[in-house]
């Protein structure tokens, strides 16, 4: 004997009287007799079943399918499909071929019978394969298909259908009730691309309802009606994305697309410095960066320009410098001489940052929007304080308002970010208009730095004098 499906063992084997069977059946369903034909099969089903033969068990549910869904019975395919998938002891061979054949139907079903019928048979589907878990990939691929439905209807609305909104987030929310993160029997790049349409539906979502909340005064974040839970919920998923595999050759498409998603929310929440760094994933892909004048070229500016739009701290400082020794760079004029200016301990004066890099700036897809060229010009300030703090260990309020081409208020303002941040160190006098860079020292520390200052003096010192004793000496022999 052999064992069945969930380790039972076949009793009998009914091929035989399958054999003899089969064909009894399809003449009764050509002549019009199907109900007596389906009657047979499932009173041999049930015996087949019984006796844990899952080969006949698996020919009889597939023909009882077959010929319902030939004479164009659907109504009865549904019902037997919940019927035999609930019958006790079913095998779960025989239910996931079951599964397997309707799900085979789908699309002809769609084209000949209409989207009712289809969406009759994806719902008794989804019945089905709830719970299973050897069903949940087929499961995954049915919702798949539902989601893109109802996404369809988003897009191109029917008379009777849901208003758009409703079938977007109808559309979204299937996918995302599938953890399909967790699907053993899902081939890696499947699960992927899952999960990222997951994600793209998330992000679908999230700009609807932003746009709602702009259009009705409440864009502001945490809104009751803007698209931050769906953003939350794209971050999620994101997570469960393997970079490692991304890098795999075979897998540059969906890494792209990965990318794309994640520089959009980047965006969103204005995190420059994390958009810089999936841009230089997306640079680094090697059909990306052997384009040097097209899509490799604008990855790399767009590098450029979300490093010098982040706040300063040591990782932005890091990738900017690396980023400035890259040989690529030097090949983009404009990209590397901003870069340089934020390198170079020098002042950059704004007016004529406007005047050298604006023209060309202002240009791209980037620099149009005007919270990032508001943006930019808040890093170029807080680059020429860190300059001045560098220089300087005392100013006046006024100068350091005309170094930084603003107004009074602008200027201390923007210094007691700075201070606040951690970014420098400094303490303003408002009446005598002073501006301090050096903290008060205790004795201690004077008391260290003289030392510390002493012996480097002392030892300049001794290297002088053995450097004199040695020219003596060597004018000492020369003479005699």
């Amino acid at each position: 004997m052999s064992e069945g499906a969930g380790g039972k063992f076949q009793q009998k084997d009914y091929t035989p009287e399958v054999d003899e069977l089969l064909p009894q059946a399809t003449a009764l369903s050509q002549a019009g007799k199907l109900q007596e034909a389906l009657d047979k099969l499932f009173a041999l089903e049930k015996q087949s079943r019984n006796g844990s033969d899952l080969r006949s068990t698996t020919r009889l549910v597939k023909a009882i399918m077959e010929l319902e869904y030939n004479a164009r019975d659907l109504a009865q395919l549904n019902t037997s499909i919940n019927i035999l998938s609930k019958k006790h002891g079913q095998l779960k061979g025989a239910i996931q071929d079951m599964v397997e054949l309707a799900m085979s139907w789908l699309d002809e079903i769609k084209q000949r019978d209409g989207i009712e019928k289809w969406l009759e048979l994806v719902e008794t589907l989804r019945t089905v394969t709830e719970g299973k878990l050897f069903l949940e990939t087929p499961r995954a691929r049915v919702t798949l298909s539902l989601a893109r439905h109802h996404e369809a209807l988003h897009r191109n609305p029917k008379s009777g259908s849901p208003p758009p909104r409703d079938s977007l987030i109808t559309a979204s929310d299937l996918l995302s009730d599938l953890q399909v993160e967790t699907y053993s029997s899902m081939e890696r790049v499947e699960k992927t691309e899952f999960i990222l349409e997951q994600m793209r539906l998330l992000l679908e979502v999230a700009r609807l309802k932003d746009a709602e909340g702009k259009n009705a005064g409440k864009g502001e974040k945490g809104a009751l009606n803007d698209g931050e839970p769906e953003w939350v919920k794209l971050r999620v998923q994101s997570r469960k994305v393997n970079e490692q595999f991304l890098k795999e050759s075979a897998n540059e498409a969906i890494k792209l697309q990965f990318y794309d998603m994640m520089v959009q929310y980047g965006l969103r929440h204005h995190a420059y410095l994390d958009v810089a760094k999936y841009y230089y994933k997306v640079w680094e892909t090697p059909s990306i960066k052997g384009d040097v004048n097209g899509k490799g070229k604008t990855a790399l500016e767009h590098i450029v320009y979300y490093v010098a739009l982040s706040p300063h701290d040591n990782e932005q400082s890091d990738m900017m410098h690396r980023l400035f020794a890259n040989p690529a760079l030097e090949k983009l004029e404009v990209q590397y001489n901003l870069i340089k200016s934020f390198t170079t301990d020098e002042l950059m004066r704004w007016p004529g940052i406007v005047d050298v890099f604006g023209p060309f700036l202002r240009k791209t897809d980037v620099f149009t929007n005007d919270k990032h060229w508001e943006d930019l010009h808040a890093r170029v300030i807080e680059h020429n304080v860190r300059v001045i703090a560098k220089y300087y260990t005392r100013i006046t309020l006024a100068r350091l308002t005309t170094l930084l081409d603003l107004t009074p208020q602008q200027a201390e303002e923007t210094l007691c970010r700075l201070v606040v941040a951690g970014t420098v160190w400094a303490r303003v006098d408002r009446p005598a208009g002073i501006v301090n860079f050096r903290n008060k020292r205790g004795a201690e520390d004077v008391m260290n730095d003289w030392s510390s200052d002493m012996q480097k003096l002392l030892g300049l010192v001794e290297k002088t004098w053995m450097s004199v004793n040695a020219a003596q000496a060597a004018q000492a022999r020369i003479k005699a």
